[in-house]
Order: C-alpha cells, then sequence, then structure tokens
C-alpha cells in the first residue's frame, strides 16, 4: 500500500526534465568523498551542463531525475582516478550478482598495480539488502553494486535513501543510446525469448504475437503448451506485463493486426482493493494468460529441453533467457527464439553500476566500472567476461559476435521504470488472484 500511494504521489507532482540530465532539484547533492564542487569541462554544447539535486526520485521535492548526469566525476580521465584511488589506499569492493565478475580482479589490477579488487558473488536480492544493511548501520563494506532494476525499485528507493548515487562517465555514454542511460549507467542488456522448436516447425517461428502464444484451437483446446518459470515470482516477467498494460494501445492494435477484429474484453475487474481500468488490452492480456494451462519449471536448461522434446502435433513454447540457445550447440537441441513479437518481443533487462554512496573507495569505485564497461576506448578488457550469448552491449563500440542477431534486430525495447513502478504491486495481485481461479 506504501507504494502504491507513492506512485500515486509520483503521478501527481512529476516534473519535467532538464535537456543534460532528466530533472532537477534545489538542493545539491551532498558527498564528502568526492572532490570540490566544481563543474566539468564543457565542451561548449548547449546541453552539456551539470547535474543538479538528488538522483532518481526526490521524496522531499517529488522530483524525478535522470540520466546522463553529470557532475565532477563524469570528466575525470582514468589516469587521474587511479592517482586519486592509490591515494585511498583501500580495496575497492564489488558486490555482483554475475559470477562472470569474478574474472575482472586479475585483469583490473594487473593494469592498475598496487589496488585490490575483492569480488562478492551475490544473488540479486543479497546484493541490495547488504548494501542496506551497510548503510542503516554506517558499517559501509560494498564501493561498487552490480545488479539489475526491472522494477523501478533501485531507482525510486536505494538513490533516495542515500544507498547509492550515480556515475556517468561522459566518454563512455557518448558511445550509449540516452534511452538505456535514463535510470543507471549499464553493463549490458539481457532479455528472456520464447524459444519453438525448429523440427516442429521448419519454416520458422509459429508465432508472431504475444496473443498468439494463448491461442486455442477450433476445439477450444490450447494450441501451445506452455513452460516457464513460476511467472508470480519472476520479476522481470510480471514487469513486463505491467509494461503491456501501459502500453494497452499496442496490444489492442497487435490483436487487430493478427485476428483482424477488435479485441473483446472479458476480464472482470472485481476481488481486487484497487481500480482495475476498464477496457485495457494489457489486463485482458494478463488475465487471459493467467488461465492458460502452464507447467513451471525452475531450471532454464529443462525448460528449452522440454520445447526440444516437443513435436509438430503436440507443439510447445518455453520462455527462457537468451543464454539457454546455447544447447542448441552444445546439446544439439531443435530450439531457436522468437523475434520480432508484437508488439514487442521484450523488455531489455539491463544490468548496472552503481556506486555505493558513502564508501571507502569512491575513486577506485569509478576506475573499475570504467574498467569493466570497456574503458575510454571500449578495449580495456573488462568488458571481455561478460561477452557470453543471450548478453548484448549497449555501447555502439563494442561488440559480442556471440550472439546470432543484433540487439536491434530483437523487437525488445528499453524497460520504462516510471510506469513499471507505479503499477507493480497491482499487477502481482492481480497475477495472483486470477492465477489462483484458473482450472
Amino acid at each position: 500500500m506504501k507504494k502504491k500511494l507513492l506512485a500515486l504521489l509520483l503521478a501527481a507532482v512529476m516534473v519535467l526534465s532538464l535537456a543534460a540530465c532528466g530533472g532537477k532539484t534545489d538542493t545539491p547533492p551532498a558527498d564528502s568523498n568526492t572532490p570540490a564542487q566544481n563543474e566539468p569541462a564543457n565542451s561548449g554544447d548547449s546541453t552539456d551542463q551539470p547535474a543538479a539535486g538528488q538522483f532518481g526520485y526526490d521524496r522531499a521535492t517529488g522530483t524525478e531525475v535522470y540520466g546522463p548526469y553529470w557532475d565532477e566525476w563524469s570528466d575525470m580521465t582514468d589516469e587521474e582516478l587511479y592517482e586519486l584511488a592509490k591515494a585511498e589506499n583501500n580495496p575497492i569492493n564489488i558486490y555482483a550478482t554475475s559470477s562472470k565478475m569474478l574474472k575482472t580482479e586479475e585483469g583490473f589490477e594487473e593494469l592498475y598495480p598496487g589496488l585490490d579488487l575483492v569480488v562478492s558473488d551475490l544473488d540479486s536480492d543479497e546484493v541490495l539488502s547488504k548494501a542496506e544493511i551497510e548503510n542503516s548501520t554506517n558499517n559501509i563494506t560494498a564501493d561498487v553494486l552490480q545488479t539489475k532494476d526491472v522494477n523501478g525499485d533501485v531507482f525510486f528507493e536505494y538513490y533516495s535513501k542515500g544507498i547509492i548515487e550515480p556515475f556517468y562517465p561522459r566518454d563512455i555514454c557518448s558511445h550509449i543510446e540516452e534511452e538505456n542511460l535514463k535510470f543507471s549507467f549499464p553493463l549490458y542488456a539481457s532479455q528472456a525469448f520464447w524459444y519453438y522448436n525448429t523440427e516442429a516447425f521448419p519454416d520458422g517461428q509459429p508465432i508472431t504475437s504475444w496473443w498468439q502464444i494463448i491461442e486455442k484451437n477450433p476445439d477450444g483446446s490450447q494450441k501451445y503448451r506452455i513452460f516457464a518459470k513460476e511467472i508470480g515470482q519472476e520479476t522481470a516477467y510480471l514487469s513486463l506485463f505491467a509494461s503491456f498494460i501501459t502500453n494497452a494501445d499496442e496490444m489492442a492494435q497487435s490483436y487487430k493486426d493478427i485476428y483482424g477484429t477488435d479485441l473483446e474484453y472479458t476480464y472482470d475487474p472485481a476481488g481486487f482493493a484497487f481500480e482495475v481500468p476498464e477496457n485495457n488490452a494489457g489486463v485482458e492480456y494478463l488475465w487471459r494468460f493467467t488461465q492458460a494451462k502452464m507447467t513451471f519449471i525452475g531450471d532454464g536448461d529443462e525448460l528449452v529441453l522440454a520445447v526440444h522434446n516437443s513435436t509438430k502435433d503436440d507443439p510447445a513454447l518455453c520462455l527462457a533467457s537468451a543464454g539457454k540457445i546455447e544447447n542448441r550447440d552444445e546439446s544439439g537441441y531443435n530450439i531457436a527464439w522468437c523475434t520480432n513479437l508484437t508488439p514487442y518481443t521484450a523488455l531489455l533487462n539491463t544490468e548496472s553500476m552503481f556506486v555505493v554512496k558513502g564508501c571507502d573507495s569512491p575513486a577506485g569505485a569509478r576506475l573499475f566500472i570504467r574498467y569493466v564497461t570497456g574503458g575510454a576506448d571500449g578495449q580495456s578488457g573488462g568488458f571481455k567476461p561478460f561477452t557470453k550469448t543471450g548478453n548484448w552491449p549497449l555501447r555502439d563500440d563494442v561488440d559480442n559476435d556471440k550472439n546470432p542477431v543484433s540487439l536491434h534486430d530483437l523487437g525488445a525495447r528499453a524497460n520504462d521504470l516510471d510506469a513499471i513502478y507505479s503499477i507493480f504491486p497491482d499487477v502481482q495481485d492481480m497475477w495472483t488472484y486470477w492465477r489462483d481461479q484458473a482450472k
């Protein structure tokens, strides 16, 4: 309920953004660990302004401030940060959700002698909860967090609580599309796909729209067997369904494009303590999807195996992470991604880098973030451990040739955390309530 009330407040007080940093408050950031508050070097571009105010959601003013966000750190070079980091004389502690981060230690320490990098491989919830506990007890160990924000919790909660602060290196940001800088500084993007059996459908993917996933045969039976992780426990999947509700017009048009008629609304909004929007195509889709017969499997390899074992007469689709496509080559599975679904294939799940506010190594933290995202020219070597199938770099000067399809050919889009955050709790409630009603 607290989050819903906050969402209503956000809607009432949202302020237009500045050209350079997305928004402004009247209170300058306070951080005793940063250098003197001097403006960064200005290239002469009229939009090249330093940011002011609380990044994220400022509870005091009700303002939302987006990236890219420039401050006195933004124009510092690797060499300048290295000199400051050596003077800090502290280990640089990284809390990461990807085990690949462990592989960055040796390369970073070789490139920057005298610096000690310590990486902790943690679950997503652990990364955030540990940082929050350290902040509340004033016993801060972490310097950098690597995690994702798929429903807006990090953007709206952790900046305003003073747990993290933004870092946007200007030279690297010039190689990243601004829509991918709005809520955080990204490391890479991943996503989940619907998989189909290539032997059962040799002519290509059998579906081109999300509506076809839950399509029925003329006799009323379900056309495809559906396999997925427990969607009600997957924040990223629920956020995707929430996006369908906020993009209801696109969902309605997708239905009409496929079937040639307007969508009929069949959901009952009763039973909820909040107002469910009427005649919303995203809500209608959520209702119909919850009523579909599906099998939940926690292991991604077993999900794609279920599709591999399906047949043309008994076809199956599964929703699994993009990286599971590797089973095609490693295990000979007859599987492929469904791409360019309407209205869009998926939301990009962006793994991001955050500086811990009040950390002991503010310069070292920022130097490492630059390193792991490729450095000034994309050639630092720090991103190399993350160049696996299913991960897409967001820099235009860094490639990952292990992916069979480029990022721009997937039909995915950036996550609008503003829209997702305001309705996520309601979507979670609707999923649970309606799924319990499924036959």
